[in-house]
């Protein structure tokens, strides 16, 4: 079961220039009567380095099919993630299982301060200077999760003014 971070956005899947890149490929077997059945996970970041990305998980018994699945689950799961050029707009300390998450903004020409689950979803959105720290698991999904959750709860300034004038709006109705 692929859980959903976000609510889902009006974006059109085929306009953007999604790339693809495999996190972590896994090897699982089921234990059943006759000796264990062997199966692959595949662990998929996709985005367009313009601020989407989305991550999937496919299962299925040979690595390319699992890693497809992957892909078309990490398209659905698509996230808008708010930039400041080219870094976030603020920090911000994430948790998704045991795995937790610190993001960091940094000045231009720093690079991706970052390693594992974290740098491929960092790539992916498209950000180009920022420091990073996993804290807990390493589990590279729960990793993966909270990297996403942390990049779906950042919000500019601009974002927040907007959201302030919208619920006057409403209020004031």
């Amino acid at each position: 079961m692929v859980t959903r971070l976000k609510a889902k956005l009006d974006i059109d899947i085929e306009a953007l220039q999604l790339t693809e890149k495999v996190v972590d490929i896994r090897r699982v077997a089921k234990v059943i009567k006759g000796g264990r059945h062997l199966s692959f996970t595949a662990l998929v970041v996709v985005g367009n380095d313009e601020g989407y990305v989305g991550a999937g998980l496919g299962k299925a018994d040979a690595v390319p099919d699992a890693v497809r699945k992957g892909t078309t689950v990490a398209r659905k799961n698509l996230i808008k993630v708010s930039l400041k050029g080219s870094t976030i707009p603020h920090e911000i300390r994430s948790r998704y299982g045991a795995a937790e998450v610190l993001l960091k903004p940094a000045s231009n020409g720093t690079g991706i301060i970052a390693g594992g689950g974290v740098r491929a979803v960092i790539e992916q959105a498209g950000i180009k200077d920022i420091l990073s720290k996993s804290l807990g698991s390493n589990n590279p999904i729960n990793v993966v999760k909270a990297t996403l959750k942390a990049l779906s709860s950042l919000r500019t300034y601009e974002d927040t003014m907007a959201l302030r004038e919208k619920v006057k709006e409403i209020s004031s109705s």
